[in-house]
Parts: structure tokens; C-alpha cells; sequence
């Protein structure tokens, strides 16, 4: 079993409170001992011996501990099919970044990964190549097109491209209590790896903040605003999946700060602006309104790496 330094000379504690606390840790630890599986006796260790060190730096008070416990009592209590209040809360703390850098070390030239975020729906339509995901979203049309290819340069026939986005009010389909589907699809790349599709330009939106994880934001003074970006899930025969965004170049809250620190610089794509009447790449007619344009080429590692 292995002993715990609890750090006593560093935080004015008796060596005889000390070694009180260091006996429990200890204690704690070995009660996991008994569990046949490997992993998860790791995993619960390595959490009691992380969780009891920090309550001793920081001399967690019993108020402080009853807070949290009715902080994460809310975050259940808000939580449904819907909304997902622990997943906003493991984004704000980036963990769930750290999560996507610990599971996605970079492979060569492989399109980076980002997180996941809390809208993902598995039931979203299927629409033809040069097709519209908007489903009737209000935002400024925006044409999206790129290639599926593996690490070595070859095109990936096939992939499936998973693509889920905001409106221009900051709402994903999910947040409308109407059951409206809406700014979300799949299809898939062509022959020759290619895709293409009509979405919405993205804009920078608030994650929810009406329940516990909002509430903390507001106490620590941090913006609980994304910067714009469109969601991607891509997977292919024999290669890694891949949850991604790509983000708006000059989009200011990228400086000012993503709340869920998913920016990364590789994934900042120019979205050009075309003027009314500009003819569109599938002869689409808009009429009198603008629109953009984005090409996002998606690099997918081997699988297993």
C-alpha cells in the first residue's frame, strides 16, 4: 500500500493532524484493494488519493462541502434526455478537452479533435451530397465543402460525416421545446472523398447557463459564451473517429476565450462572405441574400492510434 504525504510543513497542519489524515487516505485506498478488476481499482484509487489531497490543501470546510454536494444535486436535478448539465460542467473545467488531448495524440497530419459538446443527436436525417442542414433554422446560408482522406494522402470512399450546429439565435434544435429537427445531418463523402453541403454561418452563443454551471461562471466572472464554430463527427472503415469544429476566422471571442477552451488554431477556417446575387457552386438561388463560404479538407489517423 503506499503511504500518502499529506503535505504537512506546507500547510501550517500538526504533524499529529497529519498523520490522521494520511491513515484515512491510506485507509480509503486499501478498501479498493479487493476489486478484480484492474482499471476500475486504478481509476478509484488514484480518484480517493487526488480528492482527499485536494480537500487537505485546501482545508475544505464543511459549508464548502455542503455547497458542492447541493451544487451537483442541481446539476442532476436539471439534467434530462435533453440537456446535460454534468457534461457542461466537465467543458467549463476542461476536462472534457483534456479528455479529447489524453484519447487523441497527434498522428502525423490528422485533423485535430475538439470536444463533443452536450447537442449531439444520433437520429439526425441523411441528406444528398450539396443538401441543406439548416431544416428550416433561421441563419445566413453558408456552403461547406472539403475532402475525407486518410493520413497517407488516399481518399476515404464513404465516410460518414456527422455535421450538428446553432441557429443565429444561439439555440440547437434540442433547446426548442417543439421537437423541431433542425440545423443537424449526416451524408456521405463521394467516390472520390469529397463532400459538400449547405449549412448556417456559425455565431458565438452562450452554453446554457440557467441551471448550477452557469451560476459558478457568474460567481468566478467567466463569460459563458462559445466562440462561433460547426460541429463534425466523421468516421471511416479502419480509422480513428473523429469529433471536431471548425471555428470563424475573426470571430473576436476566440480572443476573448471559448468557454469551453475547444479553439484550436488548426481548426480556424476562413468563412468568406459573398455579396448578394454572387453565383452559388450548385446554382442554388438565394435571391437577395448573402452568404458564405468554407472548405474544411478532414485528415482521419489510422484506427488504434
Amino acid at each position: 500500500m503506499t503511504t500518502i504525504n499529506t503535505g504537512a510543513a506546507s500547510n501550517g497542519v500538526s504533524a499529529e493532524q497529519a498523520e490522521i489524515e494520511r491513515q484515512l487516505t491510506d485507509q480509503v485506498i486499501a478498501s479498493f484493494d479487493g476489486c478484480e478488476n484492474p482499471r476500475l481499482r486504478t481509476l478509484m484509487q488514484s480518484l480517493v488519493k487526488h480528492l482527499h489531497a485536494f480537500i487537505r490543501e485546501v482545508r475544505l470546510t464543511e459549508a464548502e462541502w455542503n455547497s458542492a454536494i447541493a451544487f451537483l444535486t442541481e446539476a442532476g436535478h436539471i439534467t434530462d434526455d435533453k440537456r446535460q448539465e454534468f457534461i457542461l460542467l466537465s467543458d467549463v473545467l476542461g476536462a472534457s478537452m483534456m479528455t479529447v488531448a489524453v484519447n487523441n495524440e497527434a498522428v502525423g497530419n490528422a485533423t485535430e479533435a475538439t470536444v463533443f459538446g452536450p447537442f449531439f443527436a444520433a437520429d439526425a436525417p441523411e441528406i444528398p451530397l450539396g443538401g441543406d442542414i439548416a431544416g428550416g433554422a433561421n441563419g445566413q446560408p453558408c456552403w461547406v465543402e472539403g475532402t475525407v482522406t486518410g493520413t497517407d494522402g488516399n481518399p476515404l470512399p464513404g465516410a460518414r460525416i456527422e455535421v450538428w450546429e446553432a441557429d443565429e439565435d444561439g439555440f440547437y434544435d434540442a433547446q426548442y421545446a417543439d421537437g423541431r429537427i433542425a440545423g443537424r445531418a449526416h451524408l456521405y463523402a463521394d467516390a472520390d472523398g469529397n463532400y459538400r453541403f449547405w449549412g448556417l454561418t456559425p455565431t458565438p452563443y452562450p452554453i446554457p447557463h440557467d441551471g448550477p454551471v452557469g451560476k459558478m461562471l457568474e460567481a468566478v466572472h467567466r463569460s459563458p459564451v462559445r466562440a462561433s464554430h460547426l460541429h463534425f463527427m466523421v468516421t471511416a472503415r479502419g480509422k480513428r473517429t473523429l469529433v471536431t469544429h471548425i471555428f470563424v476566422e475573426g470571430d473576436p471571442q476566440i480572443e476573448i476565450g471559448d468557454s469551453v477552451f475547444g479553439v484550436k488554431d488548426s481548426l480556424i477556417k476562413a468563412f468568406e462572405q459573398q455579396a448578394p446575387g454572387t453565383p452559388t457552386p450548385d446554382g442554388r438561388d438565394l435571391g437577395d441574400r448573402a452568404w458564405t463560404r468554407t472548405r474544411f479538407d478532414i485528415v482521419l489517423a489510422p484506427e488504434g492510434c
